[in-house]
């Protein structure tokens, strides 16, 4: 028995050797036992994924921006103008074709073809275009603000170290690489910055519409300045020569002994009178021919030769539309250009409000540095590094909300602009629709009152020709004459002055500029 009990043992042992020893074993064993050590390129990509995740977190929490979000304000204006349309004002809705350029409405070539060329040449015209370039770099400027920053670095030294201080050894160092940095705009002080710098340039496009509209009128109302000389011209060569016939006449009375003298001084005063007006009349006409080629961007003179030719004063149409109140708010560019400034101040509240919450940065560096050139660009030189940071000012004495403060009270005063100018430009309206209609009226009594003086010089002449009257009947009818006429001139140049003045005031005369691929030619976006 116990020797069967030894023999039946052996193979059991025999068995458990060669489990023991069998190749297999070990393996599995080491499997399960033995871990592996990442890489660099895996540690790499684990942090990078740790940080993209991090970044969807703090975009979700900062998906709003803080701060006031703007509204435009509501503003209530009346359905009607208060003022009366007279004389060929009507309500009816402004066609936008004419208002753009409601200078061809008064049929004059020449007061078109100066009109293109005060858009291509006059500088404060280019300087408002200059304006709308500066802030739309700005705006670009604030947009990168949303973007990393990527920097290339390279560095090569060459040191030695002091025998007092240290061994006198030298050493080297070089080193290339990119430098990446990310402040993420979680509560949106970065998005107001750009919002307010859009606003900015949407009231600079606005700015560069309301020179133009201005520039135009200028134009215009100065072309009207040199035909209104012209005819105030005419009507005292008229005279004069009217006057120097009555002289004539009262002189060769006086040498054939049918009058005394004094008719003659009469006549003579008269006369000389009215040439002293010539000198005046010239110095208003070179000074308007002087400010139109300025406006044009030219040297003083550059439009004398051009309009030398007198030239009638350009007729009003019969009928203009004015619309309401409310289409004026919309054409004019600057009520429009005060809307975005108070846009763009009620989202730097925004920006200010920023301040009081924490700034979060990504930085990382990735490239290649060793102490030997001829090492540099080995796959043992790489070097990397990454991680993120925050920024939380926790004392500043409330500066932060003074700043808040400084802006809130900052767009209070646009606001207060904003309705301001929406009030001087219905004013504007109101006035010009007073101007033009009444003005009007006065040519047409004007006209009226001369007509009568020319009979009444007819008259005085012959009664006096006929010993029934003195001479001063006829000197009080002739400046009666010269008066009117000279009235009823500057009165038709102020009609037309008049009906540009309304255009101004409706904000006529940008739109045209547009372009179907929204390229600027001057006053499009």
């Amino acid at each position: 028995m116990p020797g069967g009990s030894s023999d039946a043992k052996k193979p059991r042992r025999a068995i458990k050797s060669l489990s023991e020893s069998s190749p297999s074993a070990p393996r599995e064993m080491d499997m399960k036992t033995i871990k592996v050590k990442p890489s660099t390129d895996e540690k790499l990509q684990r942090l990078l994924r740790v940080l993209v995740t991090a970044c969807s977190l703090l975009s979700l929490c900062g998906c709003s921006a803080v701060g006031p979000e703007y509204v435009k304000p509501e503003t209530a204006v009346a359905p009607a103008w208060h003022s009366e349309l007279q004389d060929g004002l009507t309500d009816a809705a402004i066609d936008p074709q004419t208002l753009a350029q409601w200078w061809s409405t008064l049929d004059d070539p020449t007061l078109s073809s100066l009109m293109e060329r005060a858009i291509r040449g006059n500088l404060d015209l280019k300087n408002a275009r200059a304006r709308v370039r500066e802030a739309r770099a700005l705006r670009g400027i604030n947009r990168a603000r949303l973007l990393p920053t990527i920097d290339a670095t390279g560095l090569a030294t060459k040191s030695r170290v002091s025998e007092n201080s240290g061994d006198g050894g030298e050493s080297e160092l070089y080193s290339a690489g990119f430098d990446a940095g990310w402040e993420l705009d979680v509560f949106g002080g970065v998005r107001r910055s750009v919002e307010a710098a859009e606003a900015d340039l949407e009231a600079s496009w606005e700015n560069l519409h309301d020179v133009l509209v201005s520039l135009l009128a200028e134009v215009a109302l100065n072309y009207m300045e040199v035909r209104t000389y012209q005819a105030q011209f005419a009507v005292a060569e008229a005279n004069i020569a009217a006057q120097e016939a009555t002289y004539a006449y009262t002189s060769s009375r006086f040498e054939a002994g049918l009058s005394n003298e004094l008719p003659v001084q009469q006549a003579l005063t008269n006369l000389e009178t009215t040439r002293s007006q010539i000198p005046s009349l010239r110095t208003g006409l070179a000074a308007a021919n002087n400010r139109l080629s300025v406006l044009l961007g030219e040297q003083p003179g550059a439009v004398d030769r051009e309009l030398a030719e007198p030239r009638p004063i350009p007729v009003p149409p019969l009928t203009v539309a004015v619309g309401v109140p409310a289409d004026t708010l919309l054409h004019r560019p600057d009520v429009r250009r005060f809307e975005r400034l108070l846009a763009g101040q009620t989202a730097r509240i925004g920006v200010a409000t920023a301040d009081l919450y924490p700034r979060f940065f990504l930085t990382g560096t990735i490239g290649l540095e060793s102490l030997a050139a001829g090492d540099l660009f080995s796959s043992a030189s790489r070097m990397w590094l990454f991680g993120a940071s925050a920024l939380w000012n926790l004392f500043d004495a409330g500066a932060a909300r003074q700043r808040i403060e400084f802006q809130s009270a900052l767009r209070d005063q646009a606001l207060n602009e904003y309705g301001s100018k929406i009030l001087l430009a219905l004013e504007e309206v109101e006035n010009a629709l007073v101007a033009y209609a009444q003005e009007q009226f006065r040519r047409e009594s004007l006209k009226a009152a001369t007509a009568a003086a020319q009979k009444a010089v007819i008259l005085a002449q012959d009664q006096y020709a006929a010993g029934l009257v003195d001479f001063n009947n006829v000197l009080v009818a002739q400046r009666s004459l010269l008066n009117l006429q000279d009235e009823l001139a500057r009165s038709e140049g102020t009609v037309t002055s008049n009906l540009v003045r309304l255009y101004k005031a409706l904000g006529g005369g940008w739109k045209f500029q547009a372009s179907s691929d929204g390229k600027m030619a001057v006053g499009t976006k």
